[in-house]
């Protein structure tokens, strides 16, 4: 007999419930929506008993960690509004036999973007001069001194190339730039051009960080690895907070073997009050927002409510990043 009951969808993200109930109003009786009465652990354990389907937190404030797994005994499917998946316990999950979906793709031209755009102002040091002139100089001299450079000139590294590495590649390809990227695997049917590790970090004049944050990639860009780049290289960060170490970018700023960052990603989110990162003149802070247009938040919410709705009528759902069964059944 097919199981008509609707199912039981737990939403975490820190939405108001007005536009959550928007999100899931296609699904119609198919699905029954629930929030955490509070936005807390004590919240999150509350509400997961019943929860069959959960839309995750990309904040990653109410994590779907081991703990959380074990006290949500139906949990059958966790949709992650985002690429990263680092708010939940992915092995648990696995090892629970819930699959986990991100959005892969939704927001690649959006933080390309982003990372482009990046790049023009640590080369030509667009927000240096602003704050310089909005202090009351006139810093066109400095300015010429300073060795500003034209973007089609730096020879720009990709690290991981996923839909954001491989759309931040053809951007800069777009622009003249010659490039290269790292992933675990060579891709075919690109421009770009595949080296070691070590070996692009050698040669890139502007390195872009698009890697996920995994056991594998945490530290990976410590005071070794970016001793390896050029002398007044630039690194732009799109990735996650962890891959570079902070400490170890402040010094090579410092100490001048870089000439500058870019970082939308944080260890800590914002950064605490002391961070030296908050007084680095040569670097470029933004608030974890490279993927955060309309458009892709629209494509964002249109790829949780497709698979949703394939969660909920039988059919397989996409992007499924811990290896197991695209079609969703009950626990």
């Amino acid at each position: 007999m097919t199981d008509t009951r609707p199912w039981r969808v737990l939403a975490l993200p820190p939405l108001g419930e007005g536009l959550l109930r928007g999100m899931v109003a296609p699904l119609g009786d198919a699905v029954s929506l629930s929030l955490p009465a509070t936005r807390d652990r004590a919240g999150l354990h509350a509400a997961l008993p019943d929860a069959e389907l959960v839309i995750g937190d990309f904040t990653g404030l109410l994590a779907v960690d081991a703990e959380a797994v074990a006290a949500a005994p139906h949990l059958a499917f966790v949709q992650m509004p985002s690429v990263g998946v680092d708010s939940c316990d992915v092995p648990a999950l696995t090892k629970a036999g819930v699959p986990v979906a991100n959005t892969a793709g939704a927001n690649a031209r959006s933080v390309a973007e982003w990372a482009v755009g990046a790049a023009f102002s640590l080369c030509r040091k667009l927000a240096w001069g602003d704050r310089r002139i909005r202090a009351g100089e006139w810093p066109q001299a400095a300015l010429l001194a300073s060795g500003v450079r034209e973007i089609h000139t730096q020879r720009v590294g990709i690290l991981g190339f996923g839909a954001i590495g491989a759309e931040a590649a053809r951007l800069f390809g777009a622009l003249g730039c010659p490039v290269s990227y790292w992933s675990r695997t060579p891709r075919t049917g690109t421009d770009a051009t595949y080296r070691d590790l070590d070996d692009l970090l050698a040669s890139s004049d502007l390195l872009v960080v698009a890697l996920p944050l995994t056991p594998e990639t945490a530290g990976l860009l410590g005071p070794a690895r970016l001793a390896l780049l050029p002398a007044g290289a630039l690194l732009v960060n799109v990735a996650r907070g962890g891959i570079v170490d902070e400490a170890a970018l402040c010094a090579a700023l410092d100490e001048g073997r870089l000439a500058g960052a870019a970082l939308d990603v944080f260890d800590d989110e914002p950064p605490l009050p002391g961070s030296p990162l908050r007084t680095q003149e040569n670097v470029l802070l933004s608030p974890h927002v490279a993927g955060a247009t309309g458009q892709a938040q629209l494509n964002i919410v249109s790829q949780v409510v497709q698979n949703l709705t394939a969660a909920a009528t039988g059919h397989p759902v996409k992007n499924v990043v811990n290896g197991l069964p695209a079609e969703i059944r009950r626990r």
